[in-house]
């Protein structure tokens, strides 16, 4: 949605920040050691109503970078073969070109300053992000530093759970475990979690701060 003058517009309602679901699938803990396997991004929009609602994903196969570790346990966990010879996998640097130009036309497009990356333990995604965008010399990462959304405590506040695929299944939005662990699947159920709870969270406050709205006196 283009910038405008629009109440609606999705830059009002995060302080000029554009809220991108990221998901990484990885080698291991350490985003400096450890390979980058999987990338996804959905970018949030908004509608004419002002609810939240989550864009088509864009993600990708990454190749190992040259020297990466790789724990097999985490290979067990996710179910991914780095080496696969139809995994079609990109390099960082091209995986990052592919999900990141998107993420910064959607932010030139609805007039935000940054994207900022939401994620369900948000930190672990930023800082693989950020090792890949180091390690590739990029020179254009949308994304706020240090900044972030996470749904881990979205949803411990409005349902009680922390775990993506129980949080996923209170919020009635569903839970397929033999998707579950790749990269475009676990963004696209954050991104639906996500704006399931700001929209229900909206949906309740008479006050819309971030519009510039305020309860008249009479009213309070």
């Amino acid at each position: 949605m283009p910038h405008s003058a629009s109440p609606l517009a999705i830059a009002q309602r995060f302080r000029g920040f554009l809220p991108v679901v990221v998901d990484v699938e990885t080698g291991g803990f350490d985003a400096e050691r450890d390979a980058l396997l999987e990338i996804a991004a959905v970018v949030v929009g908004i509608d004419e109503e002002g609810r939240l609602r989550p864009g088509e994903p864009v993600a990708c196969h990454v190749a190992p970078f040259p020297g990466a570790h790789i724990d097999p346990r985490a290979l067990a966990f996710t179910g991914i073969d780095p080496f696969h010879p139809f995994r079609d996998a990109k390099t960082e640097r091209e995986a990052l070109r592919y999900v990141l130009a998107p993420v910064r036309q959607a932010v030139k497009d609805n007039g935000c300053t940054k994207a900022i990356l939401v994620g369900h333990n948000a930190p672990f995604d930023l800082a693989f992000l950020r090792a890949a965008v180091a390690r590739t010399g990029c020179k254009r990462n949308p994304f706020h530093s240090f900044s972030t959304l996470d749904t881990v405590s979205l949803s411990a506040l409005a349902l009680g759970q922390t775990v993506l695929a129980r949080a996923s299944q209170l919020a009635h939005l569903g839970w397929d475990h033999r998707e579950a662990h790749s990269a475009i699947y676990d963004a696209t159920k954050t991104a639906e979690l996500f704006c399931t709870i700001v929209n229900r969270w909206d949906a309740l406050v008479p006050d819309k701060p971030w519009l510039g709205h305020k309860t008249p006196a009479s009213q309070e």
